[in-house]
């Protein structure tokens, strides 16, 4: 097994819209300034002709190439992942940005073969104003690190998608992403990276993921995502994602972490910002508390819905492994 600065590392970035552009750029020569360098940068375009063009045309010394799977995230990191070459596979978001040293310290721990895969934290970059209202244990519905992960390296059941790390001996084995579950364009849906992390578990029940907090990537959340007709559609959507992952995966897997945080985190933060609002006179506490009842409120009736009505298709519950196309991926030098 190679160590963690042996290891050929491929990073994975998908876009679908040209609204996104500059921040792809950014998200490319973030990932070109790594510490620790990728040894390629794969940048998959979502049934997006227009900007597979441009993409191919002003994104330079980079592997870009088009979605050849269903429309959506999940078929466009699969198709992203049949061309890779690394050993290991690091996924970035187009709209996030990588701390300079993210690839070292997202890397760190692979050179432990227990180690399936890793993640980071994903940090806010507001393009407005931050809303008072919005708890940060609610922090997932914008796609970043929610109050309730880990405040150090620790094992977790699953990454954030817009930052981890897998190695590819998953997806060679157990398939890729499943379709159906992860994002297609702006529909919020999610959980795909759960339900394959699960599935590599219930595949490698000694193994596991590892959570790296000094791995950093900036998240770009866009105004129309810092309200609360989003948060209430994304807390909706989350529920549904979750009913279709129990359908995969088990009810108890894939809500091995959802109690914990539930029954402790949650009622840790409606009390905690009562006081800030009773105490501390934070008028935007009570906002918060009532935000956090609402959104688990939400998500428990999406979770409902999803159970009894919502059904995946045959396509959505068949999976092929990805081979390894390569294994002559040099190590890049360190």
């Amino acid at each position: 097994m190679n160590t963690a600065t042996e290891l050929t590392v491929s990073v994975i970035i998908c876009a679908y819209t040209q609204d996104r552009w500059d921040w792809l750029v950014q998200a490319v020569e973030s990932v070109q300034k790594q510490t620790r360098p990728a040894s390629e940068i794969i940048v998959i375009i979502d049934h997006n002709p227009s900007l597979l063009v441009m993409a191919q045309t002003q994104l330079r010394e980079i592997i870009v190439s088009g979605n050849r799977e269903t429309r959506g995230l999940s078929g466009a990191r699969n198709s992203g992942i049949a061309l890779a070459r690394g050993e290991a596979l690091a996924f970035l978001d187009d709209d996030a940005i990588a701390a300079p040293d993210w690839l070292e310290q997202l890397t760190q721990s692979m050179h432990d073969p227990q180690i399936l895969g890793t993640g980071g934290a994903v940090q806010p970059y507001w393009t407005k104003q931050k809303p008072a209202w919005l708890p940060e244990e609610f922090y997932w519905v914008v796609g970043c690190t929610y109050r309730g992960l880990p405040d150090t390296t620790a094992p977790i059941r699953n990454p954030i998608g817009a930052n981890m790390c897998i190695r590819r001996e998953v997806f060679s084995t157990i398939g890729g992403f499943r379709s159906g579950i992860g994002r297609v364009g702006t529909r919020p849906v999610g959980c795909e990276e759960t339900e394959l992390c699960i599935r590599a578990r219930q595949y490698w029940p000694q193994r596991t993921f590892l959570f790296h907090p000094q791995a950093q990537v900036s998240h770009v959340v866009p105004e129309q995502r810092a309200n609360w007709r989003y948060y209430r559609s994304r807390c909706y959507a989350e529920g549904i994602s979750k009913a279709f992952v129990a359908r995969f995966v088990g009810a108890k897997d894939s809500l091995s972490s959802e109690s914990a945080y539930t029954l402790q985190t949650l009622p840790a933060g409606v009390l905690k910002n009562i006081k800030a609002a009773l105490v501390g006179r934070d008028r935007a506490g009570f906002a918060r508390a009532g935000a956090i009842i609402m959104g688990l409120l939400i998500t428990a009736i999406g979770y409902l819905v999803g159970r009894c009505f919502a059904q995946p298709t045959k396509d959505e519950q068949q999976l092929t492994p990805i081979p390894v196309v390569d294994d002559t991926l040099q190590a890049p030098t360190i």
